[in-house]
């Protein structure tokens, strides 16, 4: 199912323990979450494709594919979501070995309800932010393949040569004429909607531009 990324925020939860799953479930669309609970790593990593906003609540130990399992297969499809783990027998290499992938926190059964809806709040937040942040990056990237192939070429030697990308340096680069580099100079700069030659270096490091020339 996909989901606009303004929908209301979503707890996923993942716990093989359908007493934990079901009570945590029910405590939390109490409080006025919007909960879909799996009871297996693979149940969700069927369910989900990365649109909707939310968080992730995880329980590290679970048969076929623990939650360390499942955090790397996520990470491996550039799926972002914040995970939260939860644990009745995890150690420190484990809540090290989660929190060095990415993990906003790693606790241990029992918990404080307070403790997690903080977290949860935290989590919720961050994925809106990097929503926002990838969106702008994605926005950014499409204006700089919107540029022509000369265009792209001029862009490409300026961010390469922040120190040497005067009119005259790139025509001599490009063996053409500096005012015929004015014109496209003042194309590129409004095509990405930036003012200076510095601010347009400093969003195309951001979207990694010219690294694919």
């Amino acid at each position: 199912m996909t989901e606009p990324a303004t929908a209301t925020p979503v707890v996923f939860l993942v716990d093989d323990d359908e007493t934990i799953r079901v009570s945590l479930a029910r405590a939390l669309g109490l409080r006025g979450y919007r909960v879909r609970a799996f009871a297996s790593a693979q149940a969700f990593l069927d369910a989900y494709d990365g649109k909707a906003p939310g968080c992730l609540i995880l329980d590290y130990g679970m048969p076929q594919m623990d939650g360390l399992a499942l955090q790397r297969r996520l990470i491996e499809t550039d799926i972002r979501i914040p995970i939260i783990f939860i644990t009745g027998h995890g150690g420190i290499p484990e809540s090290v070995q989660a929190i060095k992938h990415g993990a906003l926190d790693f606790l241990e059964k029992p918990f404080k309800q307070s403790v997690l809806i903080e977290r949860i709040e935290a989590a919720i937040e961050l994925d809106r932010v990097q929503r926002v942040e990838h969106a702008e990056s994605s926005a950014a990237r499409a204006r700089f393949d919107a540029l022509t192939d000369r265009e792209r070429e001029i862009a490409r030697f300026m961010v390469a040569n922040p120190g040497a990308n005067s009119s005259k340096d790139v025509a001599r680069h490009l063996d053409i004429s500096p005012r015929t580099v004015d014109h496209h100079r003042a194309r590129i700069l409004e095509k990405i909607g930036v003012n200076t030659v510095a601010e347009l270096v400093g969003l195309a490091m951001e979207v990694d531009f010219g690294k694919d020339a």
